[in-house]
């Protein structure tokens, strides 16, 4: 059998990130190893490193479940601790079929591939792979494997489901060791297990993928859109609102239904087919088309609170995080050429204000064409540099990630940076020159003839819900005043209090201060307990000294940790509350 072999012979140099992403995909590969050794009758799916780790798919008898792991990993180790050189070799396809016959998953792989299929080899293990790996074994030293799952194969719901394992990797076990600390604390934060406990939102089997929000939920939500509303109009932004479902002849002309039709919903009336938007662009191109424009119109900002929805697979859905239907922050900038640069400048400084109200660092990306793209060579080129020309002038430093654009146009991401160190890419400034051609858009310049107008699509919070999801781990519930459904609990000691209580209650609800009363029959550690649990910021105690003097006892939140404030006056909370409440 024809094989062509090349063996890793590198020198060691600094490592970055392409290194560790190449360390986990050996990991993987070690990993599968140890399956095969252990299960020899499993069958390889596909094993890639990912954002935080790797994992591997399998076709096993019976899914694997945590209690496997640990025997997975001792097996892993002995095969690290032998540092078995990891070679390359290039097969023929006819070569190559024969030399995975017995791996259905990898028959289908090599069916799809353009070029000569590539393998590595380890020890025994050989896998179809196109790289790249670690010279040996021995360099994957700090891995862990976290979780099982199921999976289907290439991730569509019609083919088998898949065992896979998650794992990660480091390339020292203080960085392993931070990273499964990181791993603890999200678990504590998980907004869905919070979600619950505070009232914010219900999944419910109904509805999978679409949120039931719940009073508080509501409160919360309604405080981010009216926190929103201001710093829009401040900007100078009209609020538009168009429908959810729409004739799907105008998804064709907008381009979508080519790029976007298998996550759209659809329904026919009056035997016309309409799709429920996935989003709000096209409604936003035929209220601009409502009217004649001049240039003395621009910028014209529309901005809208869209309700959208979107066909995601069932494995896919995660909480708020990934859902079926949310609402998208969009705004749509209709702009003359010349003042592409300021309203990115705009955006930019209004995404910065909003993020850091809320305590996150960001980092900016610039996202490149696509290969399934719209419009010409000269149109990307144009909107591309405008944006790079945009970031450099604003001085703020930026990667550039090819290839990853939307299908009409360059754009800027924003990755904000939680309070555990996790980044969220929610913000994004897209710049689009085709969408105007598509709906003919003009208008009416200096010269009195009819121009293009250019297009800014951004959104800054991304998806309401989404946001909210981030921002209930960030804070891990703890948000500050302003934000917090529940922002004072009054709790009185007992019975004989209760009336002094409702007093107290009375006074700042009547202030504007979101405020709850517990008349229970409880115990009162109980009782406190209960509003830690709901995460209320402000627990106000009421006993017989607090009713003779006039005061409540204050129990408070600073930095995590649990404060007694002592004896105040209720209008001493009042305004303390007001305070902290404004934005």
């Amino acid at each position: 059998m024809r094989r062509k072999q090349v063996a890793f012979s590198q020198p060691e140099r600094k490592l970055d990130m392409s290194d560790l992403q190449t360390l986990r995909h050996t990991a993987a590969h070690v990993l599968a190893q140890a399956v095969k050794r252990l299960y020899p009758e499993a069958k390889l799916a596909i094993g890639p490193s990912i954002a935080d780790g790797f994992y591997y798919d399998f076709e096993v008898a019976e899914p694997f479940v945590p209690e496997d792991l640990t025997k997975i990993e001792n097996e892993m180790r002995r095969i690290i601790k032998k540092n078995l050189p990891i070679e390359r070799f290039m097969l023929s396809e006819a070569e190559a079929k024969e030399k995975v016959k017995d791996e259905p998953y990898k028959l289908e792989l090599i069916e799809g591939l353009e070029e000569e299929p590539s393998f590595y080899q380890q020890g025994e293990f050989i896998d179809l792979c196109a790289g790249p790996h670690m010279e040996h074994t021995g360099k994957v030293k700090a891995f862990k494997l976290l979780s099982t799952a199921g999976a289907y194969w290439r991730g569509d719901e019609r083919n088998k489901m898949l065992s896979r394992i998650y794992g990660t990797a480091f390339f020292t076990k203080d960085e392993l060791e931070e990273h499964i600390n990181r791993l603890e604390e999200a678990k504590k934060r998980d907004h869905r297990r919070l979600g619950r406990e505070m009232g914010l939102f219900a999944l419910l089997e109904e509805g999978p993928g679409f949120p039931f929000f719940l009073p508080n939920g509501m409160v919360l939500k309604n405080t981010l859109i009216d926190y929103w509303r201001m710093l829009h109009k401040r900007e100078g932004y009209v609020e538009i609102s168009t429908p959810t479902m729409l004739n799907q002849s105008l998804w064709e002309r907008s381009g979508h239904w080519g790029h976007f039709s298998e996550n759209m919903y659809g329904s026919e009336i009056d035997e016309v087919k309409f799709q429920i938007k996935p989003m709000n662009c096209p409604g936003g191109m035929l209220i601009y088309d409502l009217d004649l424009h001049s240039y003395r119109d621009f910028p014209l900002r529309m901005a809208e609170l869209g309700h959208v929805h979107r066909h995601e697979k069932s494995g896919a859905m995660h909480g708020l995080m990934r859902v079926r239907c949310f609402t998208q922050d969009d705004a749509h900038i209709f702009m003359t050429p010349d003042q592409i640069k300021s309203e990115v400048f705009n955006v930019i400084n209004l995404v910065e204000e909003v993020y850091t109200a809320f305590g996150f660092k960001f980092t900016l990306e610039l996202s490149t064409r696509p290969e399934n793209s719209m419009g010409s060579d000269e149109q990307w080129n144009q909107a591309t540099e405008a944006l790079r020309q945009a970031l450099d002038e604003k001085g703020m430093p930026y990667r550039v990630n090819e290839g990853d654009g939307a299908f009409y146009g360059p754009k800027i991401d924003f990755h904000l940076e939680d309070s555990i160190g996790r980044t969220w890419q929610c913000g994004t400034i897209q710049l689009d020159m085709q969408l105007p051609e598509r709906f003919d858009l003009t208008y009416v310049g200096a010269d009195g003839a009819k121009h293009r107008p250019v297009m800014i699509h951004r959104v800054v919070l991304g998806s309401i819900e989404r946001f909210m999801g981030i921002l209930i781990e960030h804070f891990a519930g703890w948000f500050p005043v302003w934000l917090a459904p529940v922002q004072a609990i009054v709790i009185p000691i007992s019975e004989k209090h209760h009336e002094a209580a409702k007093a107290v209650f009375k006074q700042l609800e009547e202030s504007g201060i979101r405020t709850t009363i517990d008349l229970r029959a409880e115990k009162m550690g109980y009782k406190i307990r209960e509003a830690q649990g709901k995460r209320i910021p402000y627990m106000l105690v009421l006993g017989d000294k607090e009713v003779e003097e006039n005061t409540v006892s204050v129990r408070t939140r600073e930095d995590g940790q649990a404060v007694d404030k002592g004896a105040k006056s209720v209008s001493e909370v009042v305004a303390e509350l007001l305070e902290l409440s404004k934005i």
